[in-house]
């Protein structure tokens, strides 16, 4: 089930009765118009959640700092906060119940939505069958303006496969949502100003093992395993560079990178792929068909990223361009 609801400033719609704010600060007409309109947009958004029994909504804000939340959206139960601004993070923690966060890099609307619905289905907060409601905007314009309901596995557009149904309990979240957040920065960034292409493979690490065979000169062997999880902040840059090397990584389902550089034989090339997905992507359907790991596929022509498990696509981010922006 899926819906999506653009509003336009002046929608008539009945507030609450507590408008108090967390801040105290004055604001300009145009800000008031604003607020007032993001208001309507959010209180539109709880009335959906209720009548469709949702089970979480998702507030995706890139920065809270831009906005003013009325007492009574703070005290919403089922309210999860999204932003991407880092530095935003420690206050957000102290007035909402549960923040997620997703990379801060330029994103489409439905790009800002899949990371938060794939950030919740990666820590277990939503499942198959429930309903969830997504706000979100673009930051320059500090204006919520887009609505979606979401039912998990029926929404195609936003999951393209019902495999996500088992992710939660085959992969450490932390692990997942930092590799997700590494593949998203590296395909929106690439390297030195080229494009980059390449595959992560998470989890079930000995069976991928014996499925695959070192191409090159393993950049990661002979390091301590705490010098080479990809939890640790300062390994960020190390392995954008080694992403630039022929071969997949290979990374155990508690963060550690085992390999780069590594090819994998399990390619299968009847996938059922769409049109236009090269070697990359049937080497990480071959290798996700045959062993429970799941794999991120950078694509080095478009910069799309895509997500595999059990063979399959089960959800793709497009890399935004002029012509690709929501």
């Amino acid at each position: 089930m899926s819906a999506e609801k653009k509003l336009k400033p002046g929608s008539q719609e009945s507030k609450p009765k507590s408008k108090k704010t967390t801040s105290s600060k004055k604001l300009t007409p145009e800000e008031k118009t604003r607020e007032k309109f993001n208001r309507s947009v959010i209180e539109s958004a709880f009335k959906i959640a209720d009548r469709v029994e949702a089970k979480s909504i998702f507030l995706i804000v890139d920065d809270p700092r831009q906005y003013q939340f009325p007492d009574w959206v703070l005290k919403r139960a089922d309210l999860n906060l999204v932003i991407s601004t880092k530095e935003a993070e420690e206050e957000a923690r102290k007035k909402f119940k549960t923040v997620l966060t997703i990379p801060e890099i330029k994103l489409s609307r439905l790009a800002k939505i899949k990371l938060a619905v794939m950030g919740a289905i990666s820590k277990g907060m939503v499942e198959m069958g429930n309903r969830i409601v997504c706000v979100c905007g673009i930051k320059e314009f500090k204006t919520l303006d887009t609505l979606v309901v979401i039912e998990i596995g029926k929404e195609f557009e936003i999951l393209s496969s019902k495999e996500v149904a088992n992710i939660s309990g085959s992969i450490h979240p932390g692990v997942f949502e930092e590799l997700l957040r590494i593949a998203v920065e590296l395909a929106h960034q690439g390297r030195e100003g080229k494009p980059v292409g390449t595959i992560f493979v998470l989890g079930d690490s000995e069976r991928v093992i014996q499925l695959s065979r070192q191409m090159i000169f393993n950049p990661f062997q002979g390091y301590p395993e705490e010098e080479r999880n990809i939890l640790d902040p300062s390994l960020r840059e190390t392995i954008k560079e080694f992403a630039s090397l022929d071969g997949a990584f290979i990374i155990r389902d508690d963060g550690v990178i085992l390999s780069a550089g590594r090819y994998l034989n399990a390619s299968i090339e009847d996938a059922s792929l769409p049109q236009g997905l090269g070697s990359r992507h049937a080497a990480a359907a071959g290798i996700t068909a045959l062993t429970d790991a799941i794999a991120i596929v950078i694509s080095e022509s478009t910069g799309d990223v895509r997500i595999f498990k059990n063979g399959k696509i089960f959800m793709e981010i497009e890399k935004e361009t002029p012509q690709k922006a929501s």
